[in-house]
């Protein structure tokens, strides 16, 4: 049966994902529920006995399935990345005869422009930081993670897995471990050297047992997690933009932004946020561009004719 051949081969590309594609905690699980839903569908839909009887009729259904439970096209489209990725694992190590996504096309997703603040609502932001406390433990880890967040524009998920030891305050830069364990150095300005060096004598103070492996730690001296990270971000931005998506990466894509508009070369865009190519990074000149068409549209006589 179907069902009793899915979880050798589900665990053999749990471990090719994880350990060959690299793929990141959250992508990975993403990919797996992928399957999961795919063959409940199946299981439900079809009265398959063995899985070289899928074909891309049954993938197509549930494809046309998604469509109608008004699934949105990025969402459709990483399930038929999730299909093809495995069709293609399951083809190279002898399971399949065929590879029935050949027939099967990704639908293609508009780009959105990212959403990101403008300067004048970091500078209230960082206005609003800076009237804290500053021998509370509590309020400056608050300022310097979004500080972090937004003067280095690194993920997340870099941000929680920063250690001590990757800070180099002398040489004003710092070390992050991105997606597939690439490490890229990050530049720090004097305002953040200044701010990490309050901020880990205030830790010592508060901690003086935690060992020094994170840098950043919560009100109990314990390792950051996500929803700790968009929580603390969703609370603080909300004070000074009405911007729908207020998380972590909306930060990262105001230091992408800001940069652009300012004037930095894409290439130092994209080595600064850890992108493998180009094209990722291009979307930052659409916002440059945006914005050029703004201030055309303001200051100049004919713009409205």
């Amino acid at each position: 049966m179907i069902q009793q051949l899915l979880p050798m081969q589900i665990s053999a590309f749990e471990r090719y994902l994880q350990y060959e594609k690299r793929l990141s905690k959250h992508t990975l699980t993403a990919y797996l529920g992928d399957l999961k839903q795919f063959f409940n569908f199946l299981k439900l839909s079809y009265q398959i006995k063995d899985i070289q009887e899928i074909e891309h009729f049954h993938i197509r259904s549930w494809l046309v399935q998604l469509i109608g439970e008004g699934m949105t096209t990025k969402t459709i489209a990483r399930k038929t990345a999730t299909l093809k990725t495995y069709f293609k694992f399951l083809l190279r190590q002898g399971h399949i005869s065929s590879n029935p996504m050949v027939k099967i096309s990704t639908p293609k997703v508009g780009k959105k422009l990212p959403v990101y603040l403008q300067e004048k609502e970091i500078n209230s932001l960082f206005e609003k930081l800076s009237l804290f406390s500053s021998d509370n433990f509590p309020d400056i880890r608050d300022q310097l993670m979004l500080l972090l967040l937004y003067g280095t524009g690194m993920r997340r998920a870099e941000l929680i897995s920063l250690e001590t030891k990757n800070i180099f305050l002398n040489e004003l830069n710092l070390k992050v471990l991105g997606k597939g364990n690439k490490e890229r150095i990050i530049p720090v300005s004097p305002v953040l050297k200044s701010l990490i060096r309050e901020y880990l004598k205030l830790r010592q103070n508060e901690f003086p047992e935690v060992n020094d492996k994170e840098l950043l730690l919560t009100d109990k001296g314990k390792p950051l997690y996500p929803k700790f990270v968009y929580n603390k971000v969703k609370k603080y931005l909300s004070l000074i933009t009405t911007v729908e998506k207020k998380s972590p990466h909306t930060l990262r894509h105001t230091f992408a932004t800001h940069l652009s508009n300012n004037g930095a070369e894409l290439n130092a865009i994209k080595d600064l946020l850890g992108h493998s190519s180009l094209a990722a990074t291009q979307i930052y000149t659409h916002n440059s561009i945006e914005q050029l068409k703004k201030i055309y549209q303001k200051a100049h006589p004919k713009s409205g004719d």
